[in-house]
């Protein structure tokens, strides 16, 4: 059943509005019309840290994103911590520029305002796995290790583009088995949840491909390190140990 008859709960990142407020508008009205006036409300936040006051008032209500991929994965992690992810279904009208929306993109959510909105009244609930973090995080699409950084430039080649390639000293587990043990530099480490596993490539030298329920990433240096997930930074860290969320979160998505 779509959102048609459903309270809907519109929260507009103010993100959102300052990137493209024509395509907020276009959401807003869409929605508020399919829904009807009374079943839906519009809470425009002020700030990032709102989004979970807005989450923990929402009822009975669904609640639709409107906003770019930061926004969502806010969303996602609040319900997540708040051990609410599991019973609070979530939609969204992606806005912002191409970069802004890959996440959301790549998920499977139409980009264009008016046909999101559409997918939203009209579409199905689509259960996606995650990974979550022994920090309490999640990550809806893949993480990547190392962050990017600026490329290095040996003095007497700066100005002409020339950068060298950086690697990792990082032990990596996938299920308790060890991928690699830190004696070599990893140049990169990738982790995405599909089909209930965790789908993992580590390249350094060889490429090593497995699928795992779990995996654990040590710095092998006293910095430990930095990655990338869902269009964040985070770290750095010493360790940490991502799990497969097997249909964790439920994403609205076009019929079909």
């Amino acid at each position: 059943m779509g959102a048609g008859g459903e309270q809907v709960l519109i929260v507009i990142d103010p993100a959102a509005r300052r990137a493209d407020g024509e395509s907020v508008r276009i959401a807003r009205d869409v929605l508020c019309a399919g829904v009807g006036a009374g079943e839906a409300k519009v809470r425009m936040l002020e700030g990032p840290q709102a989004m979970s006051r807005a989450l923990a008032r929402r009822g009975s209500h669904r609640v639709v994103i409107v906003g770019d991929d930061r926004a969502l994965v806010r969303a996602v992690r609040a319900l997540h911590r708040a051990g609410e992810l599991a019973v609070a279904p979530l939609a969204m009208v992606p806005v912002g520029a191409g970069p802004a929306v890959a996440l959301a993109r790549g998920l499977g959510v139409p980009t264009d305002a008016v046909a999101a909105s559409r997918a939203v009244l009209a579409g199905a609930d689509r259960s996606l796995d995650l990974l979550t973090d022994d920090a309490g995080d999640v990550v809806l699409g893949a993480l990547g290790i190392p962050a990017p950084r600026p490329p290095v430039v040996p003095w007497w080649r700066r100005g002409f583009g020339a950068a060298q390639v950086r690697g990792e000293r990082l032990r990596v587990e996938a299920d308790g088995r060890v991928l690699v043990v830190g004696d070599r530099p990893v140049t990169a480490v990738s982790v995405r949840a599909a089909g209930g596993l965790a789908e993992v490539v580590v390249r350094g030298g060889s490429e090593v491909r497995v699928r795992a329920a779990s995996v654990t990433v040590t710095g092998q240096t006293g910095q430990g390190f930095r990655y990338r997930a869902d269009a964040m930074d985070c770290g750095p860290t010493r360790a940490r140990t991502w799990t497969v969320l097997e249909g964790g979160l439920r994403l609205r998505m076009p019929p079909g």
